[in-house]
């Protein structure tokens, strides 16, 4: 049985079509490619900043936590230093000065 014209034609087209098609999947591929490479360079700069900001976050909270401190010492010492005013000024309204 000899293959007509017509069934070589069709066939020669089906197979340039399907070569038309792999050239456009191998671009395709080669675009999601470079599109990954993009998204994974973009997902390790947002982890690193992730990582600064939380750095800088339990910086920040030891900073708040040391001015805390700080300012309850000073509320302690105001305390004493009331306290030793109105003394310094009972010792002076008897000595006359």
């Amino acid at each position: 049985m000899e293959p007509s014209d017509i069934t070589v034609q069709i066939l020669r087209e089906i197979r340039d079509e399907i070569r038309d098609l792999k050239g456009e999947v191998k671009q395709t591929n080669e675009r999601l490619d470079a599109n990954n490479d993009r998204l994974d360079r973009a997902e390790r700069r947002q982890l690193e900043s992730e990582t600064r900001l939380a750095t800088e976050l339990v910086a920040v909270a030891t900073a708040v936590q040391q001015v805390r401190d700080l300012l309850a010492t000073r509320l302690d010492l105001k305390e004493k230093v009331e306290d030793h005013e109105r003394r310094i000024s009972i010792l002076e309204d008897r000595t006359g000065n």
